[in-house]
């Protein structure tokens, strides 16, 4: 049986609510404004309103339906898919951070339409968050919604609050992981996936 963790705040699937991008155009005029942003200029009149669309946009995860098939063939071995693209935003920072997810699962009785692994990462990543969160809600809805005999998630990002401002390290990478399972449980397993989720060379 999957180890399971207390879910965090944002962990629920259902429809995020729907932006209001007047207010938020509005909001974003203010804060510009206080910054010392002349929106007088011509090329920046409409930056307010692009800028409200565009974290709407971050921020407003397309609904999907979870396909699953029954694992007829009897299949036992991992199933993982390498270098699934992020973006997400700093919920600290309201900056982006993007990167990669290595995202892998031992079947169970059922197995996933794999599509559908990029699309729970793009679904947990279009809300603020924090890379250690992220990994875990991915890897502990994959165990929920599966009942697989393991699950891994691997995420390896850069985040611009770290990169442009702050320390300013460019090319800093953070890598968490989540492991559910036989592959939390059993070295080899997770040593297997580990192996399948590193890039060759």
């Amino acid at each position: 049986m999957p180890h399971q963790r207390t879910r965090p705040p944002w962990s629920g699937t259902g429809a995020v609510a729907e932006p209001d991008l007047e207010r938020a155009a509005v909001g974003a005029r203010l804060l510009l404004e206080a910054l010392g942003v002349d929106l007088d200029n011509e090329s920046l009149a409409r930056t307010p309103e692009r800028m409200a669309g565009s974290l709407a946009e971050l921020m407003s995860p397309r609904p999907f339906h979870l396909t699953t098939f029954p694992n007829d063939g009897g299949y036992d071995e991992m199933v993982v898919a390498r270098s699934i693209p992020l973006r997400s935003l700093c919920e600290h920072h309201m900056l982006p951070f993007v990167g990669t997810a290595h995202i892998g699962y031992l079947p169970g009785a059922r197995i996933l339409g794999l599509s559908k692994l990029a699309r729970v990462l793009e679904h947990f990543a279009s809300r603020p968050q924090v890379q250690e969160r992220l990994t875990v809600q991915v890897a502990d809805w994959l165990a929920a919604q599966l009942s697989p005999v393991g699950v891994g998630v691997v995420i390896e990002a850069e985040h611009l609050c770290m990169t442009l401002r702050g320390v300013q390290a460019p090319g800093t990478t953070t890598i968490t992981s989540s492991l559910l399972g036989v592959l939390r449980e059993d070295s080899r397993s997770r040593a297997e996936f580990l192996a399948l989720t590193r890039s060759p060379g």
